[in-house]
Formats: structure tokens, C-alpha cells, sequence
């Protein structure tokens, strides 16, 4: 469905665009924008290379999951391996270093399982999850400055981190892929 469609409620009109921060990964673009009514006001887009999260299975059924810490949050969650694009690189490339790089295992297959905006109200981060299947030892070492931890789960006890209480798992990517893996 096209955005000009009749049921679509009209887009903005970009006036002007600049800068307000560059930093490594992400860019701020501020843009000075008409709405329908004619109103003009700003808006503040989290440019984002993109990213994918990774839902790794072993043959025997254990997922790989990750204890990681997450500066922006002050806090450790449970979630699966993910990671940010470098420029060129696609999101199945991308998901294979990343899972090997944050697990140490390596991908059998490789499928992708959903493609999504990850919070269109201020960024343009589109995050691809994969589930990998028949993961094996890479060997190498996970780099410390990661700060994860590999916690691997028998698929069979996933269900219990998807409802509600204090094993709940808190991350979005994590619960999304996790909820698409079992439901194939």
C-alpha cells in the first residue's frame, strides 16, 4: 500500500534539513517540516545504518542467547545477538559476523524471519531478525569489550521468558524474534 493511498492520512512537507549531531553510528538530521494544517514545526530523525537480531539454534535445540549490558539502561538483560550494519554490508553477512562474533558459533541456515522499523516515531533504524538454524562452534573468543556473556537455553524453556513476570525477557527484538521462532 502506497502512502498516497485515499486511507493514508497525508505526510509532512520537508522545509529544511540540518545536522544536529554526528556520531559514530547514528546521525541526527533536524528538519523544519509543514504539517497538513499548515502548522510548521520540527523534527529530530535518529538516522541509523540499520541492524539485525539473530535467533540461534544448535541442532540439539539450545538457542543461543546473550546476558548483555546495556549502558543506555544502566542494566543487564537476556536477549539474542544483534548488531549494527557497516557500510556495504547486508543484513545476511551482517548477521553471520555478528552471531559468530557475540556467540561464537556459526550459522548452518539463514533465514529471515521479519523486517521492521524499530521506533519510526524518531528514528529510521529498519532492523532485520534471522533465525539461524544448526549452529556450531566457531571457535575464537568473544571479545570482552562486548560485555555479554553467552547464556544458551534449551528451546523447550523459551516460553517461560515470553510471559509476564520476572524472568520476562525486556527487549523488543528479542521478544519479536523469539515469539516468530516459536511459532514456526
Amino acid at each position: 500500500m502506497s502512502d498516497a493511498a485515499p486511507e493514508n492520512p497525508p505526510l509532512s512537507e520537508t522545509l529544511s534539513s540540518h545536522r544536529g549531531f554526528d556520531g559514530a553510528w547514528v546521525h541526527v538530521r533536524v528538519d523544519d517540516v509543514r504539517l497538513p494544517t499548515g502548522r510548521v514545526t520540527t523534527r529530530e530523525v535518529v538516522e541509523h545504518p540499520g541492524s539485525v537480531a539473530i535467533v540461534g539454534v544448535t541442532g540439539d535445540g539450545t538457542v543461543l542467547l546473550l546476558r548483555q549490558s546495556h549502558h543506555a539502561i544502566g542494566r543487564t538483560l537476556l536477549g539474542v545477538p544483534a548488531g549494527t550494519l557497516e557500510p556495504g554490508e547486508t543484513p545476511e553477512a551482517c548477521a553471520r559476523r555478528e552471531l559468530t562474533e557475540e556467540t561464537g558459533y556459526r550459522a548452518g541456515r539463514l533465514t529471515q524471519i521479519a523486517s521492521y522499523y524499530t521506533s519510526p516515531g524518531y528514528t529510521d533504524e529498519r532492523m532485520t531478525i534471522f533465525h539461524a538454524a544448526d549452529c556450531v562452534p566457531a571457535g575464537g573468543e568473544i571479545d570482552p569489550d562486548e560485555l555479554i556473556r553467552l547464556a544458551p537455553m534449551p528451546l523447550a524453556d523459551v516460553p517461560r521468558l515470553l510471559a509476564p513476570g520476572p524472568e520476562q525477557i525486556e527487549d523488543a527484538k528479542s521478544l519479536i524474534g523469539l515469539l516468530l521462532l516459536l511459532r514456526e
